[in-house]
Parts: structure tokens; C-alpha cells; sequence
């Protein structure tokens, strides 16, 4: 046995950080055109590739009844020059193996260094000579306008949109977000004033990393950009955010969701400059930075509210916001509001652990000398430096003041920057499954107020969720009333096999989508990628199995009942004794019937033209719960019954919709297909 003296450890005290590692960053090589643009370069040959991204700084302008403006040029760019066609410049992208792109304010390209030359002309020659017609200006406008209608009835579009809006006001180009009417507004006139006012190289920087001298990027910079004409950008002065008085729920009805988007939120004024910014860096992490983080273990691993929860605070130049986000379930939305606001406050009132301290000190290192790998950082820190007006030292010293905070800056700055007591607590979902409840959560012992905003955010009286169902109406008539309006009872009865194809762009990727289905509740399910099969679900009326990356599985008990219980192309030829008229709710801001066919499922009927608009289905597995959400439009007829020819399926926040480009019924269905 070894025995010896221990000292006694003072746990009171936070122990001494020791000193940081002293962090020598390469500088990059600069230099100014005439024109006002500021070169940096950053020489690594290592390997045998360049990038060069443009920046262009402006100040925020707002685009007023036009938002949809930047978006348009962006799109526009890249899209062929004076000189050259679309598919020319595209065809000399794609030989070179090179990458060149647009943003509202920004120019990207990259290639291998031999072919750089040519890759940084064809790139100043998109940003110089763009080439805007009539016949793009709509195409894009079109593809924006796509986007917008597919996007409508995400809960997390309008969550987010709703809150910005909420934050920084209407007026604020922080507080914008584009809308069908607001880009239906848009002219290709004004996109070329927008290029005309704001692209100029008077705020701008190039930045060149990678495998090339900084003589030859000068070289090259002047022979391509040197005659970008300089002009002073508009500059108007930013409208003040509003002032939130006492903390408040601002809650946006969306009757298709099926969970709950929250952003707790409220504006603050930091910059990268003030001392204040590296404690809140720290204090933002533990609060929802990470998975460990105060949020995540609250609401995901100790209630199990939703798969992730985290917190943001931006720092701005002008003003940028805190924000607590989190996608929940219906039925757990107030609660969760609850333990949000719990756990911002314990981050304000008790010091946090050494070791939450030291885990978030500890990620920050790890991260940061991560990152100092790779070339591109020296290049974007010196960015930073210039435009956030930053001390020339202030990322040598980053893991120093990291080092150095405290406990109680910790205290400090949540209080200074976490307003619990003048918070907006944006809340997008369902009505009339949480309305109530929001209207029942307190703070501090007192109730918070709820206001009702519809998805442009503007303030609306409480809407009316649950209408009560007109006497002596049954599942009977809604049945009748949907049978009618397909093409009749009789019509129906014919159909003895339907067989569609469709396909849904997801993520910028085309999925193709087959179904075939019986009369006799038989039916085949199959999505490929690029002649892949991504997934199959087969079931043969009694029993299945599902297939997916490789793997067959077969169904479960669970899965054959649920699978029986929704069997049949049109179960309202007959009702079932589960079938209960239970509600009118909305669906896409119209009056639906809704009826509860089985335990797990509930069929919306539209009350006006009686056609079936959503199916929402509960599904347990593993101990959790979900929902399978179809949503039914654009009925045509098809050998004399009106079928939907698209189909909207939700993944969690993700919404895909599916369009049909052919059916057919009778034909095209056999019993090999459900083998």
C-alpha cells in the first residue's frame, strides 16, 4: 500500500487558465486598384488549385415592395456574358474542371492553377458583362416563383421569414423576405438598376488562395477587373428594430403541420470587435451550441421533445439577434416553451460548472486550430479584420481572451444579451392542436400574452380552429359528398386497379415516384434516383416488407394492421364503425371536414368542394412517434374519375411534392407487382 499526503482542492474557485498557445497566422499579400478593389492573396502550393472569391460590402439596402430583387440577379448571373451565350459560357466552364459562381454581393471561382487565367477572365467577364435578356429574367422568375409555391406551407420557411420580420421589422432589409407578390413586382429593369447601384468595386475585395504568385494575381486583377467602372453604392439610413416592451408569444397558424417550429428570440447589438463578443461566443455554446449544450440535454435527451435544440447569437455591424430554435411535437409545444425559457434563465442566474466552461473553452481551441489548416482561413480572417473593423491582432489573440473567460462574464453577458423579460417567442403549427395550450404558459407567475400573426407577419385577430360540426351532418354525407365529386358512386366501384408515375425535386435532385394499387388492398410503392432504387414497399393484402439501401424487412404486425386498416383505393365506398365526424378544421386556409377512419388516422374532406385534401396518419416505432402527412391536390379526371394528380409528403420539416405525369386506370397492374 502506497499512502501519502492529498491537498484539499478549492472547488469554490474557478482554477487559473493556463496560458493559451500563441498562434502565428501568415499574413496574406495586398493590394488596391485604382478603382477602390482590395486584392489579398494567400500563396500555398501544395497543391495544384486556386480559389478566388469576391466580396462585396455593402451596406444592407431594402428592397421595399420588390423583394426577389437580389435573388433574380443572382440567379441571372453566370448565365452567359455581352460576348459569349449561356450554353457557351457553360460549355467553357465545364471544360476547364472549373467551378464559377454568383451571389447577390459575391463572385466565386476555382480551378486547377494552370488553367486559372482563363477561369479568372471568364469569371470577371460574368461579373463585368453580364449578359440580362427578357427570356432569362423569366425564366428564373419563374423558378423563384416555383420555389416560393412549393415552400408556402413549410412551417419552417414561415417560421423563420415570420421571425426575422418579427425581430427587425418590415421596413428593415433584415427583417424582408420574398413572396409571390413581392417578386410578381420584380422587372428585369430593376435588376439592372440593382447591378447598375450596387455592384462596384468600391466595397469590394478579391480573394485568391491557393497555388499562384501574388504577381501574377496582380497581373491578371488588372487586366480583368481594372476597368470595373467605380461608383458609391445608395446608402440609406437603417430604420430602428422594434422595441419589444415585455416577453410575448407571436404565434402563426398553420393548419398542415404536423409539429411546431419555435425561434425564442430578441434583437442585440455586438459586434466582433467589442469585449463582450468572446464571452457570449462561450455563453452561447453552453446555452445551445452544441450537443451537450444546456437546450439539447433539456429538451431532446431529458424530455425527448425533438431531435435537436440550439441557440444563436449573431454579431452584426448594424444589429443581429439571439435565438433559441427547435422543432417539436404538437402535443409538447407549450412545454417546450417552458424549458427553453428554463434554461435560458439558469444560464443567468447560476454560474455554470467549471466543466461546461472548460468543454466550451476546449471547442473553441479544438475548432479554431482545425480550421488553421486549411489556407482559405488566413485569407478570411483577414477579411474580417478589414470589414468588422477588427484590431490587427484580434485572431492571435482569439484563444487568449477565449481563455480568459470567466464564470461571471458568463453571468454578464446572458444577462445583458438574453432579454427574458422582452422576448418574442415566435411559434409556428397547428392551431387547433396548441392554440389552448399557448394560451395557458407563464412566466415568472405571470401568463404570457399571445398574438396572432398570419405568414406574410402581419397582426390578425385569434382565428377560429375548431368550428363545430352542423347538426345532424355524418361520416355518411362527407363520404357521399367525395364520391360525388370524383365522378360518382358507380363511377368509383369501377376502378379495380389505379398505376401512377411522378416525380419530386428534392434538394436539387430529381426523385422518381411509382405506385400501383388494387381494389383489393394490395399495393406497390417505389422511389429511384437516376434509374437507382432508392426504396420499395410492397404489400400483397396480407402480408409485406419494405427494401432500402440493401436491406429487405419484412413488415411488422404493427405495419400489416396499419397497412389493412388503409387498404383499398377508396374506402368511403363503405364506412367503417371506426369512422367518426369528429371537427371542421383548416387545410391551406379552407374549411375540411374531419374524419377519424381509424385509431391512427384522420381523412380531411374539403367542406366546399367535397374532394378528399389530406390524409394524416400516426405511426409509433421504437419508441417514437410520427406522423405520415399526404396532402391531395390538383384532381383530374381519368377514364371518368377525378384522381390527385399531386401528392405532398412531409419528412419531418421537409416537405416534397410529388407530380403525377401519368395514371392509369384498369391497365397497367398485374399480380407480379405485389410479389
Amino acid at each position: 500500500m502506497v499512502m501519502g499526503a492529498q491537498a484539499q482542492i478549492d472547488r469554490s474557485k474557478q482554477p487559473e487558465a493556463g496560458p493559451a498557445p500563441k498562434i502565428n497566422l501568415g499574413k496574406p499579400k495586398t493590394f488596391k486598384l485604382k478603382n477602390g478593389l482590395q486584392i489579398m492573396v494567400v500563396e500555398n502550393h501544395k497543391l495544384p488549385r486556386v480559389s478566388a472569391s469576391l466580396i462585396i460590402d455593402n451596406k444592407p439596402n431594402s428592397e421595399g415592395n420588390k423583394v426577389g430583387v437580389k435573388s433574380l440577379y443572382s440567379s441571372m448571373m453566370g448565365n452567359g456574358t455581352k460576348s459569349m451565350s449561356k450554353e457557351e459560357f457553360n460549355e467553357k466552364v465545364d471544360f476547364l474542371g472549373a467551378s464559377v459562381g454568383y451571389g447577390s454581393e459575391s463572385a466565386y471561382a476555382s480551378s486547377l492553377s494552370k488553367f486559372f487565367p482563363e477561369v479568372m477572365e471568364l469569371m470577371a467577364d460574368g461579373l463585368l458583362n453580364p449578359l440580362f435578356t427578357e427570356e432569362e429574367f423569366q425564366d428564373q422568375k419563374d423558378r423563384v416563383l416555383e420555389g416560393l409555391k412549393a415552400g408556402k406551407k413549410s412551417v419552417s420557411n414561415i417560421a423563420s421569414n415570420v421571425s426575422r420580420k418579427l425581430a427587425f421589422g418590415g421596413n428593415h432589409p433584415y427583417g424582408e423576405f420574398e413572396t409571390e407578390e413581392s417578386v410578381n413586382n420584380v422587372t428585369l429593369k430593376d435588376v439592372k438598376t440593382y447591378y447598375n447601384n450596387f455592384i462596384s468595386p468600391k466595397n469590394a475585395y478579391l480573394v485568391v488562395v491557393g497555388d499562384v504568385d501574388d504577381s501574377d494575381v496582380k497581373k491578371l486583377a488588372k487586366k480583368y477587373l481594372g476597368d470595373w467602372a467605380e461608383s458609391t453604392p445608395p446608402s440609406a439610413a437603417l430604420p430602428a428594430v422594434p422595441k419589444v416592451q415585455y416577453t410575448q408569444v407571436n404565434f402563426i397558424d398553420v393548419p398542415n403541420a404536423v409539429q411546431s417550429e419555435l425561434r425564442v428570440q430578441n434583437t442585440v447589438e455586438l459586434k466582433m470587435a467589442d469585449e463582450d463578443y468572446f464571452p457570449v461566443l462561450v455563453a452561447n455554446q453552453i446555452l445551445g451550441g452544441s450537443f451537450g449544450s444546456y437546450l439539447n440535454m433539456n429538451l431532446r435527451e431529458e424530455h425527448g421533445y425533438t431531435y435537436g435544440a440550439r441557440s444563436y447569437t449573431g454579431t452584426d455591424k448594424y444589429v443581429s439577434r439571439f435565438s433559441a430554435s427547435a422543432s417539436v411535437r404538437n402535443a409538447v409545444t407549450d412545454s417546450a416553451i417552458v424549458e427553453t425559457l428554463k434554461e435560458i434563465n439558469r444560464i443567468k442566474t447560476e454560474k455554470v460548472d467549471f466543466e461546461d466552461l472548460n468543454n466550451a473553452k476546449n471547442k473553441f481551441a479544438g475548432d479554431f486550430v482545425l480550421k488553421l489548416e486549411s489556407p482559405s482561413t488566413i485569407a478570411n480572417y483577414a477579411l474580417n479584420i478589414e470589414t468588422n473593423d477588427l484590431p490587427k491582432d484580434f485572431y492571435e489573440t482569439f484563444l487568449k481572451k477565449i481563455n480568459a473567460v470567466t464564470q461571471d462574464d458568463i453571468l454578464r453577458v446572458a444577462n445583458k444579451y438574453f432579454k427574458t423579460d422582452a422576448m418574442q417567442i415566435v411559434v409556428a403549427g397547428k392551431g387547433s392542436e396548441i392554440a389552448e395550450n399557448l394560451e395557458n404558459i407563464t412566466y415568472k407567475g405571470k401568463t404570457i400574452p399571445v398574438f396572432y400573426f398570419n405568414k406574410d407577419g402581419e397582426k390578425v385577430e385569434k382565428p377560429e380552429y375548431n368550428k363545430e360540426v352542423p347538426e345532424g351532418m355524418t361520416v355518411n354525407d362527407v363520404y357521399d359528398a367525395y364520391l360525388k365529386a370524383i365522378g360518382g358512386k358507380d363511377a368509383a366501384e369501377k376502378v379495380n386497379t389505379v398505376a401512377m408515375t411522378g416525380s419530386a425535386t428534392v434538394q436539387g435532385m430529381t426523385i422518381s415516384f411509382s405506385r400501383k394499387e388494387t381494389k383489393d388492398g394490395k399495393s406497390l410503392q417505389v422511389s429511384s434516383m437516376n434509374g437507382m432504387t432508392l426504396g420499395k414497399e410492397v404489400f400483397d393484402g396480407e402480408n409485406g416488407y419494405q427494401e432500402g439501401q440493401g436491406q429487405k424487412m419484412d413488415y411488422t404486425e404493427e405495419q400489416i394492421a396499419d397497412a389493412k386498416a388503409n387498404a383499398g383505393l377508396f374506402p368511403e365506398l363503405e364506412v367503417s364503425e371506426e369512422a367518426k365526424l369528429i371537427a371542421i378544421e383548416k387545410v391551406d386556409g379552407k374549411d375540411a371536414y374531419v374524419v377519424q377512419s381509424s385509431e391512427d388516422t384522420k381523412d380531411y374532406y374539403d367542406t366546399e368542394t367535397g374532394l378528399k385534401v389530406q390524409s394524416v396518419t400516426t405511426i409509433s416505432q421504437g419508441g417514437q412517434t410520427g406522423e405520415d402527412f399526404s396532402g391531395l391536390s390538383n384532381y383530374k379526371e381519368v377514364n371518368g374519375v377525378k384522381l390527385p394528380h399531386t401528392i405532398t409528403k412531409k419528412f419531418g420539416p421537409q416537405e416534397v411534392e410529388i407530380k403525377m405525369t401519368e395514371i392509369k386506370v384498369n391497365e397497367g397492374v398485374s399480380d407480379a407487382d405485389f410479389q
